[in-house]
């Protein structure tokens, strides 16, 4: 007769449902012994303490963001709707900005506090408040990434990916800023802590567990509709762990750890879903529709805008579907990319060592949210932002392979010695990288994109302007700024918020702050430019010629330009753009020459002075002007329809076609590049090329008469008389 084994010290049996057959559960690991367990409990929390501290800190020297404008107005009409018991209705629709279609938790936590203390958003202590919450909600976002590692497989796991996720730049920079993808992670996070812990114990988990998992679904929920994914997660993974512990024959057989399973699932999602909406006024008004139109919103990303990937300024719905992998692989630290990557080959290691439901888990959490957006074809802005929930999966992972690499030499010293040696290694760039940019760590690039200095002119870098703050701090350090001028300083800037909202209180209205493009920054007077190079083109970066010679100062990242204080003195090229503006194409060019004299490298001086010379009929000229703002700013739109159409009227067809293809590549929905090309080829007696342009151009600006007009020409040239009518009735009624 047998005799039943005894379970081992220190661990306890898998908890059953009265009358069930034991469930089947994944071998554990060896855990270390108590006194290694309780130093390592030690160093964890010292370094979740140390964190903590450090970012903290770092929260109060960085800059606002861009999207701040919209994220602010919200939280203002948040904590009206709230104070007036939902008599103030602005928070249910907001057409600027769709914010409605976000959950609220954030902005009406920081709301409140903000009003309770009377700050405005012209105090820096506003956003202070506002990027301190933000720090506390990364740090916690953190610190669940430690945990989680530490549950599947013990305290150095923990302690790993803890320090690996404060150590990822990207992630400690959007800790710092960045209020929507920053509390959608950490409720990502806490939601698949509490997830492995409450497998684990099923069918008799701690309803502490279960109200944990509730709570992360719920933050991640009150901050974007992607938050309904977790259900699918806790739905999927549920199951999962059932059939591993009971198999088929348990979904006949075990009757009560199913109805546990099923009762725990929905009562964790109802509680969640009700705790989400109690801070998204729109979703109380409509529970169910709501919620899932935000989601239906969030999938199509309905915004278009330019973003510069591998050297191109593409629409961001027309980037090609590695994207974000692409992103992904450049900016993440080394040590998570090589962790990552590496813990595939040691995958059937991992699954047998750990907990499976686990470990599946954090891989699913990791790879289908990448995979789904590929599948759908989805639009994402600013590298992989709307994708960082799944970093601190990825984190977790990492940190498995690295404990499961270290476990391999447990008998060799100086391999484990080696091996740690390459972690640091690995860890190096990143570390260093903080150290030298610690107000804006979220532009950073890893080794295999060159660094930021390889990036620079292919990727965006700065793309929110939080480096604006920086230039402004300079400008007052260097006297040019001051609370106690008493002339009025004008500011000329692509990020008109950022700027107005550190300036009108700190020098008590004497700073004057004007929106411009960076394409068209002279047509307004100003005395001081601040452009971060968001808005510059990838050709006209990678040329060398920005900053321009009017720059008096740059904030740099490891020595990259992130922002250009320009200085416009004599205002030659205001003056310019002022005369064309007025009529005066001559007064433009006399004063459009001084100012390319002095500033060679000025490309919208010489694009406007090929504007005045082609009013005057001064083709070649025109030409020579087009051609040098080409040569400072390769693919300046303005420039290339300048050029074209100076060929065109010197009756150079053939170079002015170049020069309409090249301006429509550029921009592929520049009407007039198509319409000009359709010009060249009526000019050359291709009639059929000429009204395929036209039809671009119609389909590009629907209420633009000229192209109807010359689509009809072309038809008509084509024998086609009935269809030429059509275009000349539909041009009559524009």
């Amino acid at each position: 007769m047998s005799k039943k084994r005894k379970a081992p010290a220190g661990k306890k049996r898998p908890a059953k449902a009265p009358g069930s057959t034991s469930p089947k559960v994944a071998p554990q690991p060896t855990p270390a012994n108590p006194e290694q367990q309780q130093l390592y409990r030690r160093v964890f929390r010292f370094s979740a303490l140390g964190i903590l501290l450090v970012t903290l800190i770092l929260s109060l020297f960085s800059g606002i963001n861009g999207d701040d404008e919209f994220q602010n107005d919200y939280s203002e009409k948040l904590v009206n709707y709230y104070l007036s018991f939902g008599a103030d209705t602005s928070a249910l629709y907001i057409e600027k900005g769709n914010m409605h279609y976000y959950g609220g938790f954030f902005d009406l936590a920081t709301g409140l506090v903000n009003r309770a203390l009377g700050f405005d958003e012209f105090d820096m202590a506003y956003h202070n408040v506002r990027h301190l919450f933000n720090a506390l909600i990364g740090v916690l976002a953190m610190l669940f990434v430690g945990l989680l590692a530490k549950e599947i497989a013990g305290w150095r796991a923990g302690i790993l990916a803890l320090w690996f996720i404060f150590l990822s730049p990207r992630f400690l920079g959007h800790s710092l800023m960045n209020p929507k993808d920053i509390p959608f992670a950490a409720g990502f996070a806490i939601a698949l802590y509490y997830m492995v812990v409450l497998f684990k114990s099923m069918p008799r988990p701690n309803w502490k567990t279960a109200l944990g998992v509730a709570l992360g679904i719920a933050l991640a929920l009150a901050t974007r509709a992607g938050g309904l994914l977790l259900f699918g997660y806790l739905a999927l993974f549920a199951g999962l762990d059932f059939l591993f512990k009971y198999g088929l024959k348990g979904l006949a057989k075990e009757n009560k750890a199913l109805l546990a399973y099923l009762t725990y699932g929905l009562g964790i999602a109802v509680s969640a879903y009700i705790l989400a909406i109690l801070t998204w006024p729109a979703a109380l008004a409509s529970p169910i529709s709501h919620p899932l139109a935000a989601l239906t919103e969030f999938s199509k990303l309905g915004v278009k805008i330019r973003v510069l990937f591998a050297g191109d300024n593409l629409l961001s719905d027309d980037t090609p579907w590695y994207y974000s992998v692409m992103w992904i692989v450049k900016t993440i630290p080394l040590f998570t990319l090589i962790g990552f990557v590496g813990s595939l080959f040691v995958l059937p290691t991992l699954l047998r060592r750990y907990n499976t439901t686990a470990v599946l888990l954090v891989y699913f959490a990791s790879l289908f949210p990448v995979a789904y957006i590929i599948y759908k074809d989805s639009i994402l802005h600013d590298g992989w932002r709307h994708l960082m929930f799944i970093y601190p999966s990825m984190v977790v992972v990492a940190a498995l392979f690295w404990v499961a690499m270290e476990s391999f030499f447990q008998k060799q010293p100086k391999a484990r010695y080696i091996l740690w040696g390459v972690i640091g290694l690995l860890s190096l760039d990143a570390v260093l990288f903080i150290i030298r940019n610690p107000q804006y760590p979220y532009v950073y690039f890893n080794p295999l994109a060159g660094g930021i200095k390889g990036a620079f002119g292919y990727y965006e870098t700065d793309y929110w302007g939080v480096s604006v703050r920086q230039a402004i701090d300079w400008m007052e350090k260097d006297g040019i700024l001051s609370p106690s001028m008493q002339d009025t300083v004008t500011l000329g800037t692509t990020f008109y918020y950022n700027t107005s909202r550190l300036t009108r209180k700190r020098f008590n209205g004497k700073v004057k702050v004007k929106y411009v493009r960076f394409n068209s920054r002279y047509n307004e007077s100003w005395d001081y430019g601040l452009f971060p190079s968001r808005y510059i083109r990838g050709a006209h970066l990678r040329s060398g010629n920005w900053p321009n010679s009017k720059t008096i100062h740059t904030v740099d990242a490891n020595g990259v330009p992130l922002l250009a204080i320009e200085k416009e003195e004599d205002k030659f090229a205001y003056m310019g753009q002022r005369a064309l503006a007025g009529g005066n194409p001559q007064e433009a060019i006399n004063q459009l020459q001084k100012e390319v004299q002095a500033h060679p490298d000025n490309e919208v001086a010489w694009t406007s002075l090929s504007n005045a010379y082609i009013s005057l009929g001064q083709y070649q000229q025109a030409l020579d002007a087009a051609q040098q703002a080409l040569s400072v700013a390769p693919d300046v739109e303005s420039a290339l329809l300048y050029e074209g159409l100076s060929y065109l009227n010197l009756g150079r067809q053939q170079q002015a076609i170049g020069s309409f293809e090249r301006l429509a590549r550029v921009n592929e929905e520049y009407y007039a590049a198509y319409y000009y090309l359709g010009l060249a080829y009526e000019s050359t007696k291709n009639y059929r090329a000429a009204f395929e342009n036209a039809q671009k151009a119609i389909q590009a600006n629907p209420g633009f008469k000229q192209a109807y007009q010359l689509a009809a020409r072309a038809l008509q040239a084509l024998g086609d008389s009935q269809n030429a009518a059509r275009y000349l009735e539909a041009a009559q009624k524009l």
